[in-house]
């Protein structure tokens, strides 16, 4: 039996945030650049607690997100994602340290590619990912987006 998918549209600082999913989780959380997106009046009950805690980690008062994901991808991107998870809010490590966490220095392109193809924006926290020389670099939500997103997770 396939479940409905269900779409809704917040308005971020960072712009308008696709969500998507259904009672058995979502399925992505994206930002868009889509001028003519406006958010949705009314969100589906299976959407409403991701808006809000999207809302909330934005409004700086949640660090962490308690949300039921459905996951799709490769065994080897959904290793890259669960450890993208256990990096904390306010923290960030290296491609080179993310490749090193899942056990091959090697992997360290795939990883990225990985990284970079996380249907989960801000939830599995990609944007933490950066340079071995701590610069910021890859973001397919673009590179201002990731300096404000690591900007707003500083404890400084």
């Amino acid at each position: 039996m396939i479940m409905e998918l269900y779409q809704a549209y917040i308005q971020t600082p960072l712009g308008i945030t696709a969500i998507k999913g259904n009672e058995h989780g979502l399925t992505s959380v994206s930002v868009r650049d889509d001028k003519n997106l406006v958010p949705t009046e009314v969100l589906p009950d299976s959407l409403a607690t991701a808006a809000i805690q999207l809302q909330e980690y934005f409004a700086g008062k949640r660090t962490t997100f308690e949300l039921q994901l459905n996951i799709r991808g490769t065994d080897f991107q959904k290793s890259v994602w669960q450890e993208l998870l256990r990096i904390p809010y306010g923290k960030t490590i290296s491609y080179l340290e993310l490749a090193r966490r899942l056990g091959d220095v090697k992997s360290i392109r795939a990883a990225a590619a990985a990284n970079g193809q996380n249907p989960f924006w801000i939830v599995v926290p990609c944007h933490r990912v950066i340079g071995s020389d701590g610069s910021l670099t890859g973001y397919a939500g673009g590179l201002w987006r990731k300096k404000w997103l690591l900007e707003h997770e500083s404890p400084y």
